[in-house]
């Protein structure tokens, strides 16, 4: 089985109004964060003793502000310790305003093979809105550079912003196309507690979030993709065909995965476990030779509320065998009896093994893993697909 490896650089520039990923504005302890990056590798080199590594992946934070030393000495240190694939899917995040041309030109001549871009807008007001540390010439600019050195692009969009006309929303997406971006990642403005925006809307300083206009972007989103020949196979992951993630598609296919970092969580053999958020705890644990997580071990129900939830948002749908055999009939019925009202509503539907093989043929880019019916969202079921999800759960 293979196994995908996540390396949190948990740096930003300036706080953006809606995120609250963990992160610091200031750099002071980034030479003792890598340091200790390295070190944890090292620490948890036996964790996957008998896996292969097919993905690597620097998140954050912001990871384009290392250099490009940094990011070798990391990849060197999975090489070291790790068995990696020959040709391993290895994703840097960055933001426009860091990828200069220089910096552009030595990452193309790194290991690193595929670029997730956090554009989020290529309108000037909405970045400001954000409070983006990039601006809208930037963004374009680095996708003119980065497009001629790297095939595998992905950028980040973010829609159901307030005030945003659907005649902008397509303007957004039609920039993109303009690139010949291969896989675009495109999330609704969300409100989480206890950051800028949450606070700038209950102070009346912002507009609330309206779900009507997130929806309407969504849909269009989902029309304006396919004509550009991009496949829906995560309800907010869009790639054209051989140009999906395969280190996120391991998280929703269950594959193991090893959290690097301050906040990394990891996921291994029915166990989940997850650093500590602070940069300073971290480092001193890892200093003394000690991993500050805390760990969980799923129980069957966990397992089977994350695989619904996980499959509901994919192309690849819920395996009513897989169901079965794996949870048992209880499971199975419980499955059945929860979905009928969405069946009825046609917010999901059943696909039996031969209608899932068409599809796939139509396509020509699918493979049918798994026998039986699968239970999926229907067009109109996907942006609900989280509520739904909720009312299937085991609890």
């Amino acid at each position: 089985m293979g196994a995908a490896i996540y390396i949190h650089i948990p740096f930003c520039k300036q706080a953006c109004f809606y995120c609250d990923f963990h992160f610091s504005t200031s750099l002071k302890k980034k030479v003792d964060l890598i340091q200790c990056l390295v070190k944890e590798l090292e620490l948890r080199k036996n964790t996957l003793k008998n896996l292969t590594i097919e993905t690597i992946y620097f998140g954050g934070g912001t990871p384009s502000l290392l250099t490009v030393e940094d990011i070798q000495l990391l990849i060197d240190t999975v090489y070291k310790n790790y068995h990696v694939v020959e040709n391993p899917e290895i994703t840097l995040e960055a933001n426009p305003d860091d990828l200069s041309d220089a910096v552009i030109l030595q990452l193309a001549k790194s290991p690193i093979n595929r670029l997730s871009i956090g554009i989020q807008s290529f309108f000037e007001d909405d970045l400001k809105s954000m409070n983006r540390a990039h601006n809208a010439e930037e963004a374009k600019h680095c996708l003119e550079e980065a497009t001629k050195y790297f095939d595998n692009i992905t950028i980040d969009l973010i829609y159901g912003i307030p005030n945003m006309s659907l005649e902008k929303w397509n303007d957004n997406l039609d920039i993109a196309f303009g690139f010949g971006i291969n896989h675009i990642s495109s999330y609704a403005l969300t409100v989480e507690p206890k950051t800028a925006l949450d606070t700038f809307i209950n102070k009346g300083i912002y507009p609330p979030i309206d779900e009507s206009l997130a929806l309407q972007h969504f849909n269009h989103l989902v029309e304006k993709t396919e004509e550009n020949g991009f496949v829906h196979y995560e309800i907010s992951n869009f790639g054209k065909p051989n140009y999906f993630s395969k280190h996120n598609t391991s998280y929703w296919q269950g594959k193991p995965y090893l959290g690097i970092g301050p906040s990394a969580h990891s996921f291994y053999n029915s166990t989940r476990s997850w650093h500590v958020s602070n940069n300073s705890k971290y480092i001193q644990a890892i200093q003394n030779n000690e991993l500050p997580n805390t760990v969980e071990i799923l129980s069957k129900n966990d397992r089977f509320n994350e695989y619904v939830m996980t499959g509901l948002r994919t192309i690849w749908g819920v395996s009513l065998n897989r169901i079965e055999n794996e949870f048992g009939t209880e499971f199975l019925q419980h499955l059945k009896k929860y979905s009928n009202k969405f069946l009825k509503e046609e917010l999901l539907i059943i696909l039996n093994e031969k209608e899932q093989i068409t599809h796939n043929k139509k396509d020509s880019i699918f493979e049918v893993s798994v026998k039986g019916d699968i239970l999926k969202t229907t067009q109109k079921g996907k942006f609900l697909v989280d509520g739904i999800a909720s009312e299937l759960f085991m609890i």
